[in-house]
C-alpha cells in the first residue's frame, strides 16, 4: 500500500493514489497540484549514511576505499532539513557545487535495540524516496560531511509515498535514477550498497535504540552533478516512487 501526507484546505490528510489524482481519507478526490506534500510519515530521528556505495566513493575520492568491514559513516539530521514532494530547495548564492543524492529511505516500524542482522528486517515498516542535497564547497574535506553540508534547511526531500515493506519483496534489488530537467544524470541499484539494510540496523541498534518513525538514508550511487537555480530534479526508485524537487535562489526565501 502507498500512502502520503498532505495539507489541503487548512487540514492535514492521509492520501492514497487515485489515477493521476489523490484520494483523501474523507473520500475527496483532489489533484496532486492542489495539495502541499509533506514527508509521508511522522518522522523521528533521521540517520544518514555517507559513502555507502563504492562507485560514489570512487567518484568523490578515487584514492579511498570502503568495505563492509569498515565502520559505516553515519550522521544525523534535524527536522528543519525535511521537506516533501514538489518542494523547493535553496541554492545559496556563490556556491560552486551543489548536488542531489537519490537514496532509498528505510523507515523503522518498531523499537530495535541490539538487533542482529538476521532479525533486522522485522523492524522495517516500509520505504520512501529521499533526495539529500549536499554543498561540496562547505566540506571540511572531500569525503567527510559536516553539518553545514548535510543539515541545511529544506535540503532533504522525502516522498512522495510511504510504501509498506510487504509490498517491496527485495529492497536490495531496486533501480535508482535521477533526472535533471528531464535528462538522466544518475543511475544505480540498491544491490551495490556497501552495508545493506540488515547490517545497518544491526550496527545502529547496537549503540542507539531505533524507534518507530526513525528513518535510515542508505546512501547514493555515482552520478552526482551540479544543480542550479531553476533546475527540476526528479529522483526515482523502482516500486517506491518519483520525487520531484525544484532548485531556487536566495530571493525566494528573502535572503
Amino acid at each position: 500500500m502507498k500512502t502520503a501526507r498532505v495539507a489541503y484546505a487548512g487540514a492535514l490528510h492521509t492520501a492514497t493514489p487515485h489515477g493521476a489524482d489523490l484520494r483523501l481519507t474523507d473520500g475527496r478526490i483532489v489533484s496532486e497540484e492542489a495539495v502541499v506534500w509533506l514527508p509521508p510519515f511522522d518522522v523521528g530521528t533521521v540517520i544518514a549514511l555517507g559513502l555507502n556505495y563504492a562507485d560514489h566513493l570512487k567518484e568523490l575520492s578515487p584514492e579511498l576505499s570502503v568495505t563492509a568491514q569498515d565502520e559505516p559513516l553515519v550522521f544525523l539530521k534535524g527536522p528543519g532539513s525535511l521537506i516533501g514532494h514538489r518542494g523547493q530547495t535553496r541554492r545559496p548564492h556563490g556556491v560552486n557545487f551543489m548536488h542531489y543524492e537519490c537514496e532509498l529511505a528505510v523507515v523503522i516500524g518498531k523499537t530495535a535495540q541490539r538487533v542482529k542482522a538476521a532479525e533486522a528486517m522485522q523492524h522495517v515498516a516500509g520505504y520512501t524516496v529521499c533526495n539529500d542535497y549536499a554543498i561540496r564547497d562547505y566540506l571540511e574535506n572531500w569525503y567527510r560531511p559536516n553539518l553545514r553540508v548535510k543539515n541545511r534547511d529544506g535540503g532533504t526531500v522525502l516522498g512522495p509515498w510511504f510504501v509498506d515493506a510487504e509490498d517491496v519483496p527485495n529492497p536490495h534489488k531496486l533501480r535508482l535514477r535521477t533526472l535533471v530537467n528531464g535528462k538522466v544524470t544518475q543511475e544505480g541499484t540498491t544491490a551495490n550498497m556497501v552495508n545493506d539494510i540488515p547490517a545497518l540496523i544491526e550496527y545502529l541498534s547496537g549503540f542507539m535504540t531505533l524507534q518507530a518513525g526513525d528513518v535510515i538514508l542508505t546512501g547514493t550511487p555515482e552520478g552526482v552533478v551540479n544543480v542550479n537555480v531553476g533546475d527540476e530534479v526528479v529522483t526515482e526508485i523502482e516500486g517506491i516512487g518519483r520525487l520531484v524537487n525544484t532548485i531556487v535562489g536566495d530571493d525566494v526565501f528573502g535572503r
